[in-house]
């Protein structure tokens, strides 16, 4: 075989393989069977074929208008619809989980992100608490599309619906509580934010279902962060003192308690002596009296009797005179010498 050596080098030089442009001559040269309507044909056919199929992803619906009225939604998988101009498909991912964030703005997401903050995103973090308090609340608002047709449909911008509402629910669930509460209470204000939150979609019918609420680290403004450490401190030292008369108060209170009982368990004792003592000489009275009704004299001179034998060994020495017995010398001491002696 003869080769054209100079022909050879030309295509090497070119970058073409041997005999590469007899084929571009050869196609260059074909001509379809029928002219150009044959051609015309074949791009009609798959101008409507690529129109008329699609597919739908597995995390997405389609929604099917026909001259922009809705009339179905198309399932994941191979699809068929009416030419373009007919009827459009519009693709919705209800799979997907999105986000928003507010008071704050993600730069580096990760494990450890860091955070970016400007003069709207603070705008909106700021919020007024229940005890008149200024805080800095940043959250992430977690969503997905649960309803195509309201979510294209029903809401002209459902994104700004949803950012103005969030913000809403929030600075009135912020609003009704403490700057403490706000701090240390982040996850009960999120479940409630998201409650409320979704109410309100619910009603404009936005076809959004919140997924979760999530609360950063809330704090003050950096102006009166100084003030509120001083606040705090002092409050927890009105606490401290709170605690140790709460203590004070438990032990003192306890044992006054027990004393007032004892005092009222010994007063009892004796009123219930005096009652007892009180009904015994009753009785004896009563029984004493009983007797001298029955003989007056004798009882009497019993009476007597017995009240000069409890009377007498509290005389001490006694000395007996007779009545008669006259120019008597006052001896009475004689006795006593004798006794000291």
């Amino acid at each position: 075989m003869s080769w054209d050596w100079d022909k050879l080098k030309n295509q090497q030089k070119g970058g073409m393989p041997p005999q590469m442009d007899e084929i571009i001559e050869k196609i260059r040269k074909f001509k379809f069977p029928g002219g150009p309507f044959i051609v015309l044909l074949i791009l009609i056919a798959v101008f409507f074929g690529s129109s008329t199929f699609y597919t739908i992803a597995v995390d997405e619906v389609g929604v099917v208008q026909r001259f922009g009225k809705f009339v179905r939604i198309s399932q994941p998988g191979l699809n068929f619809k009416l030419p373009a101009g007919v009827e459009r498909v519009t693709k919705v991912k209800v799979r997907r989980v999105y986000m928003e964030e507010f008071g704050f703005r993600s730069v580096e997401p990760g494990t450890r992100s860091r955070f970016a903050t400007g003069s709207d995103n603070e705008s909106v973090s700021l919020m007024l608490t229940g005890d008149l308090n200024v805080a800095l609340v940043p959250w992430i608002v977690q969503y997905r599309i649960k309803d195509p047709y309201n979510y294209l449909f029903k809401v002209r911008d459902v994104r700004r619906l949803l950012m103005d509402m969030s913000e809403a629910a929030m600075r009135q669930v912020v609003g009704d509580r403490s700057i403490n509460e706000v701090i240390n209470k982040r996850a009960e204000i999120a479940d409630e934010a998201k409650l409320l939150l979704q109410r309100e979609l619910d009603k404009a019918e936005s076809g959004i279902n919140i997924s979760t609420i999530e609360m950063k680290k809330t704090n003050v403004p950096g102006p009166v962060q100084p003030s509120f450490n001083e606040v705090n401190q002092a409050t927890q030292e009105k606490e401290k003192m709170i605690y140790q008369a709460k203590e004070d108060y438990n032990k003192a209170v306890p044992e006054a308690r027990g004393e007032a009982e004892r005092t009222i368990r010994a007063a009892e004792g004796y009123a219930m002596d005096r009652i007892n003592r009180s009904k015994g000489d009753v009785s004896r009275f009563s029984a004493v009296y009983e007797e001298y009704i029955k003989a007056k004299d004798v009882t009497r001179r019993r009476l007597y009797l017995e009240m000069l034998r409890d009377l007498f060994p509290k005389l001490g020495p006694k000395y007996i005179i007779d009545s008669n017995q006259k120019n008597l010398l006052p001896f009475l001491n004689l006795g006593k010498q004798g006794i000291e002696k």
